[in-house]
């Protein structure tokens, strides 16, 4: 049982810092600059063909 009570103090101190910091790096990524064209070009990949 002491097991889980160290997973769970981990995963709610250290777990969310990650899980943060990971969203804000998703976000920012997303948010770069020059980034509009590049998701452009994904967004029409399934047409090229056409």
């Amino acid at each position: 049982m002491e097991t889980y009570t160290a997973m769970r103090h981990f995963a709610d101190s250290w777990g969310l810092l990650a899980m943060t910091l990971f969203f804000i790096g998703v976000v920012l990524f997303t948010l770069r600059p020059g980034s509009r064209e590049s998701a452009n070009d994904a967004a029409s990949i399934p047409l090229k063909d056409d």
